[in-house]
């Protein structure tokens, strides 16, 4: 019997596995990336901090978290994939019928590679706030669109060469290139569908609307970060003075615990990638988060400490 169900377990973890993508099997064998991904997220980081005060500023605009307050990454990857679809059209169409002139696809071409500059920038800036197999996703995604780049580069200036000779050859390489950004672009959808990154994650809850009791006044010392749990949703208190303040204790960019992170005056970072929130109103101060903390009503009677949030999340 016992080897039956041995052979039961067998069975079911291979099925498991042959159930799996080969991409997820490679990506989940490819240990050697963690290396690389560690110094290339690091090197941006330092970057960033080699600019003080605006290299902050800086790399919150390219996460989204100000002034747009949403992820950026996602919105400009349409240019790049839309000019690119516009040159393989257009070169085709002005190779084999005529329909257009060449230059409709190089100018194509241009936008494409200015909308990918732009999007790699942002790409590359979210890349610091990945780990794991996230991370490894992240590091194929970009390493594609990199050289994906530079061939759309080659292509242009293959296009200009004097006398025209090679404006086939820039057409047959761009288009070639287009396709491996398709590729690409399916990595890239998989990172934010298929594994949340920099998806907010306090989508998921719908929180408490009605009073809810999350301790004593005693066990809210001033400006200690306390966790307590207040139906489906943890949340993060935190006293100031006179005034009780709770905001969400899960990090809206990728999950993180804000209770083990850092209080300096009103503001708490989170201990995984550094994003910073006002703890009295949830308010995002920098990214690579871009979504505010859910921030709840608070109350003190008889000695007790309630909070609810003002609606429902969804």
């Amino acid at each position: 019997m016992a080897d039956k169900h041995k052979r039961t377990v067998v069975q079911s973890r291979e099925n498991i596995e042959r159930n799996r993508s080969a991409l997820d099997r490679w990506i989940d064998s490819a240990a050697w990336l963690d290396r690389p991904t560690k110094v290339v997220q690091d090197a941006i980081l330092k970057f960033y901090m080699a600019l003080g005060g605006p290299g902050q500023g800086l790399k919150s605009l390219l996460h989204g978290t100000k002034p747009l307050g949403h992820p950026l990454h996602p919105a400009l990857t349409a240019v790049p994939l839309g000019g690119f679809t516009v040159m393989f059209l257009a070169d085709w169409l002005a190779i084999f019928f005529r329909a257009l002139p060449p230059v409709v696809g190089t100018f194509a071409l241009i936008i494409g590679i200015l909308g990918m500059v732009a999007s790699a920038a942002t790409g590359y800036t979210d890349y610091t706030g990945t780990s794991g197999r996230q991370s490894r996703y992240a590091s194929i995604h970009g390493l594609i669109m990199t050289i994906v780049l530079l061939v759309m580069i080659a292509s242009l200036l293959l296009r200009y060469q004097p006398g025209g000779g090679l404006v086939f050859a820039g057409v047959l390489v761009s288009s070639l290139a287009y396709f491996v950004a398709l590729f690409g672009a399916f990595l890239g959808g998989h990172l934010s569908f298929g594994m949340g990154t920099m998806v907010n994650r306090n989508a998921f809850v719908e929180g408490v609307t009605n009073w809810t009791d999350v301790g004593s006044m005693a066990d809210f010392p001033e400006g200690k970060l306390v966790r307590a749990q207040a139906g489906d949703m943890p949340v993060l208190l935190v006293r100031l003075g006179d005034r009780l303040n709770a905001i969400a204790a899960t990090c809206s960019h990728a999950g993180g615990p804000l209770d083990e992170g850092k209080l300096k005056g009103d503001i708490v970072s989170c201990p995984w990638h550094s994003s910073r929130f006002y703890v009295v109103d949830g308010a995002v101060k920098d990214g690579p988060a871009t979504f505010d903390q859910p921030a709840f009503l608070v109350r003190e009677e008889n000695g007790k400490v309630q909070v609810r949030l003002p609606a429902p999340l969804r």
